[in-house]
């Protein structure tokens, strides 16, 4: 499987490009601030078509650029719960937010909704750009935040113990957890998105995530303390 990381201009963000290999259609998954044009780089140099873009949750650092990568064509998918989000997710910035934004970028953010929007449902399996995936709705961080999961690896990692990748957005980080204080999170839910979706992942996961660098579901389960705090 050909899987490529971008970390966006904006909060580290991570765009993933999945594909059986290259010369195939692909999946982008979460293109945050800025991601256009070295996206566009990777598609070209791999000769990669966008089937879809997939969105793990609605907040604008991993959507900001979902309406420039779909064009008029391809669909942005995103779970129900959080499809309100892709209205106008400027809007949602807390004050200190839009104005960090403004003093980085040097422009007020603008947005324009996607013409095409799929809303997925928690264990619903995607057949797209020749992957099978399956939706697992894990509410906390947002309300619509999901897993997607697909059988193999990317190319380059060792299969040694590990057999599925998962792109756990902004629900599971190495040693951490994603925040529930912004508006839409919720820290009970979390915990039973935790509970209930994250801690049944088989150790043989590889998990990629929304912010920082991957890890495995083995390590987490032994190391991170949000998850260890529900284990006991």
């Amino acid at each position: 499987m050909f899987v490529r990381s971008i970390v966006a201009d904006a909060f580290g963000t991570n765009c993933y490009v999945v594909a059986p290999g290259a010369g195939e259609e692909c999946l982008v998954v979460d293109p945050g601030f800025g991601v256009v044009d070295r996206l566009q780089e990777v598609l070209r140099e791999h000769r990669l078509r966008p089937a879809a873009v997939l969105l793990t949750h609605g907040h604008l650092d991993h959507v900001y650029s979902v309406t420039p990568v779909c064009g008029g064509t391809t669909a942005a998918y995103i779970h129900g719960d959080d499809a309100y989000r892709l209205e106008d997710p400027v809007s949602l910035l807390t004050e200190p937010v839009r104005l960090a934004l403004e003093q980085q970028f040097g422009r007020r953010s603008t947005w324009q909704a996607p013409e095409q929007v799929v809303e997925v449902r928690d264990r619903e399996t995607l057949e797209l750009a020749g992957l099978t995936l399956e939706v697992a709705h894990a509410p906390g961080h947002t309300e619509g935040s999901v897993l997607f999961s697909l059988p193999g690896l990317p190319q380059g990692i060792p299969a040694e113990d590990l057999d599925r990748t998962v792109l756990s957005g902004d629900v599971l980080f190495a040693g951490s957890i994603g925040r529930t204080d912004l508006p839409g999170g919720d820290h009970a839910a979390m915990e039973r998105s935790l509970r209930d979706v994250v801690l049944p992942l088989h150790d043989s996961t590889l998990v990629l995530p929304g912010h920082g660098p991957a890890t495995t579901m083995a390590r987490e389960r032994a190391t991170n303390p949000y998850l260890l705090e529900l284990a006991v």
